[in-house]
């Protein structure tokens, strides 16, 4: 893995998920409940489960991060590295190198009846809070904290590849969602 400035990457990062927000506030949350529950064309999931399905995973990788950067710091290097393993995942996730369709595991498919709007606003909130676990990475070492991954715990990503892989996995179904709208 190629070595990247940290500060680089977490801004970067950063952009991303301000985008989501937008997106999220702009679009989503103007739409009405029946916009947002309807399912996708192609019979996908509604833009409502697609926020769903990501704070899922947002309700398990944010109290995991936030654990891990209250604990006592240590280094705090100017870089990531990464793993080829993270790097992996979050490549399998990245809508431009992602083209595999991966199935959701059980614990994480959304039902179709969701309170649509509330799903919207648990969204946003998901995505400020990791803004603000973003900040707080800044006087964190990336490479040395580990974050067990939801579906196989016995196995740990470094945190800087836990924060590209989960914002990955936020982009491909915020675009997804998006396609709900765009047809």
């Amino acid at each position: 893995m190629k070595e990247q400035s940290k500060g680089a990457l977490l801004k970067a990062l950063e952009a991303r998920v301000e985008k989501h927000i937008g997106i999220a506030v702009d679009t989503f949350q103007n739409l009405t409940e029946e916009k947002l529950l309807q399912p996708a064309a192609n019979g996908g999931w509604s833009i409502a489960q697609c926020m769903d399905h990501l704070n899922r995973y947002g309700d398990y990788y944010l109290p995991e991060i936030e654990k891990k950067l209250s604990a006592p710091k240590g280094k705090n290097p100017d870089t990531f590295k990464g793993s080829w393993l993270g790097s992996y995942f979050t490549r399998m996730m990245e809508p431009a190198t992602g083209k595999k369709k991966v199935k959701a595991f059980k614990a994480y498919i959304p039902p179709a009846k969701l309170d649509a709007h509330a799903v919207i606003a648990v969204f946003i909130n998901q995505q400020e809070q990791t803004l603000h676990l973003l900040e707080q990475a800044r006087d964190a070492d990336l490479d040395r904290l580990k974050i067990p991954v939801s579906i196989a715990k016995w196995i740990s990503l470094r945190l800087g590849d836990v924060f590209q892989f989960v914002i990955a996995h936020n982009e491909r179904h915020v675009q997804q969602a998006m396609n709900n709208i765009n047809g």
